[in-house]
């Protein structure tokens, strides 16, 4: 028999094993400063592309005076306890009616944490008898909640209408032979590859098979659809969602999520859903700092409207210099690159040391071997002068690389 320990020690994992190496620097990085375009890394100002902050609402005055307001009125505490037992207050009902009239839908359900509601929300809804259809691609907490399914799941290929309707199929007739039902998972906007999910088509599949759609919508609420209420919105096949989830962890540069849906449903995730029954209500100044950023959102247009404008700047500029930036049509914005691990860890130190441009970057095991992702998050505070200035130092970075220049071992000590 083996100690639990010894055998952590012995692996740490595919990232983890990379740690003494990267921590502080290209992993766990400390960024200080307002959360904004240029902040502070390692003493020396940088320009960031690596924050969720889309509307720019974490250093919007009207946002920073209502979280300070709400602290110093309720502190953190309060409301002390789970919402079932004693942490209820008007505010949360208040944002909870406000968000279902947001996305359109009957009601609201309020999460302490996006990623644990979505693992529990999954976790309550289906039983051993249910199916689970999902897309390849989905985030980790759609995987880590469908890991403790029970019943059975299938995949199917990113985005291929063609595979899902077949693992419909196959997710149907196991479903009439247990009892079951159906669930399909899937995301408004993936956060990696910046594509949205092809909503419209899967709401289609409605007419063929028999089965709810749950979304995870976390990069599309505020940032896509004409009032900023999501991809449904955007794709006009919001009706056809019946399960809607939003984290304030993006747009609303907060913490905390919801669940929307019908009544019945979000009544039955209230009474159900263990990570809510058996956790600490979110506390006040969230709530009501998410109930201020909810009404800059729908008050200010203009901020998604600029969103888009330095999007549209960025990805079309990129373009226009070669780059590759795949089929995003959301504000992420992927780069893609070809090179190893040590090419891409000296690309990212150059970019950050001498061009003062942070950013994330991501390789292998998240993507194939030989391949470079730097992801670009822009947002609605960014100036294009940002963007020129980004895409200049991207060209210079690219030519370096073409060229073998990241190939030595260490451009310099970190």
């Amino acid at each position: 028999m083996k100690d639990l320990f010894d055998k952590i020690k012995a692996n740490r994992g595919p990232i983890g094993m990379h740690a003494k190496a990267s921590h502080g620097y290209f992993t766990f990085p400390k960024l200080e400063g307002d959360a904004s375009p240029r902040m502070i890394f390692r003493g020396k100002e940088r320009l960031n592309w690596s924050l969720n902050n889309y509307l720019g609402l974490a250093n919007h005055p009207e946002v920073r005076k209502a979280d300070a307001d709400a602290a110093a009125q309720f502190g953190l505490a309060v409301p002390m306890g789970a919402r079932m037992m004693s942490g209820n207050s008007d505010y949360h009902e208040q944002l909870e009616r406000e968000l279902s009239d947001f996305v359109k839908k009957e009601d609201t359900i309020l999460c302490n944490f996006g990623y644990q509601a979505m693992v529990s929300a999954i976790d309550c809804l289906v039983d051993r008898h249910d199916v689970i259809v999902y897309d390849a691609e989905s985030h980790a907490c759609i995987l880590d909640g469908v890991r403790l399914h029970m019943g059975k799941r299938y995949v199917f290929k990113h985005n291929n209408i063609a595979d899902c309707e077949k693992q419909l199929e196959r997710a149907s007739k196991l479903a009439e032979t247990s009892g079951g039902s159906v669930l399909l998972i899937t995301e408004g906007v993936f956060g990696m590859r910046g594509d949205q999910g092809r909503l419209k088509e899967i709401v289609d599949l409605k007419k063929k098979f028999k089965f709810r759609l749950f979304v995870d919508d976390a990069h599309g609420i505020g940032t896509m659809g004409k009032t900023g209420a999501g991809t449904g919105e955007e794709q006009g096949c919001q009706d056809g969602i019946d399960i809607y989830f939003g984290t304030f962890a993006k747009s609303f540069a907060l913490i905390g999520g919801f669940i929307s849906s019908e009544e019945q449903i979000v009544e039955y995730l209230r009474y159900n859903m263990r990570s809510q029954i058996f956790a600490k209500s979110l506390p006040m100044p969230c709530v009501v700092g998410a109930l201020k950023r909810l009404e800059l959102i729908r008050r200010l247009p203009e901020l998604k409207d600029n969103l888009w404008k330095i999007t549209r700047a960025m990805q079309d500029g990129l373009k226009k210099a070669g780059f590759e930036i795949g089929v995003t049509n959301s504000p992420v914005t992927p780069v893609f690159m070809n090179g190893s691990i040590p090419e891409a860890t000296n690309l990212i130190y150059d970019l950050r040391e001498n061009f003062n441009i942070f950013c994330s970057m991501v390789v292998y095991p998240v993507v194939p071997k030989g391949m470079i992702i730097l992801r670009i998050i822009p947002t609605a505070v960014h100036t294009m002068e940002d963007v020129t200035y980004t895409i200049d130092a991207f060209s210079k970075i690219v030519g370096k690389l073409k060229s073998g220049q990241y190939m030595a071992e260490k451009i310099a000590s970190f």
